[in-house]
């Protein structure tokens, strides 16, 4: 897996988070939906990558930075082939290795209460995000499950 800073012009990529979107759309009602769309992704203050095998895109992830000691996970999907295959793994092995380069002292992230958000929610808590209150301009949703982490 090649892990690359994400070309937010690049057709499949903006396919994937498309359907990222469109997902998230169906499962939770408009004011609780935090996916951001692409002209967020371009801000500067917020890092996108993209996963790759050989020609073929795997997944996406981006950091969102709060502050410069906290930063907060956004735009977390794979591939649905490529569901299962470690890509979530990789990306989150990456995004940790990336928020201690820049010294954050926490990474947090929002994702959704439901039945479908369960194995995000398990793959955070794999990685030692533990559940917590709303953080930066969130509020309490119960749409939402807040996770954080220090680094």
């Amino acid at each position: 897996m090649d892990i690359r800073l994400g070309d937010l012009s690049n057709p499949e990529i903006l396919k994937l988070l498309n359907e990222h979107l469109q997902s998230v759309a169906l499962l939770s009602p408009p004011e609780s939906v935090h996916a951001l769309g692409l002209a967020a992704l371009r801000q500067p203050y917020i890092t996108f990558w993209s996963v790759w095998e050989n020609a073929g895109l795997m997944g996406c992830g981006a950091i969102k930075e709060l502050d410069s000691r906290h930063g907060e996970i956004k735009s977390m999907r794979t591939v649905s082939l490529h569901l299962r295959k470690g890509v979530a793994a990789a990306l989150m092995r990456h995004i940790l290795e990336e928020a201690r380069r820049r010294s954050y002292r926490r990474l947090s992230l929002e994702t959704g209460s439901m039945e479908a958000f369960a194995p995000a929610r398990s793959l955070y808590a794999r990685f030692g995000f533990e559940p917590c209150g709303p953080f930066a301009d969130y509020v309490e949703d119960p749409y939402s499950v807040f996770m954080t982490r220090e680094v």
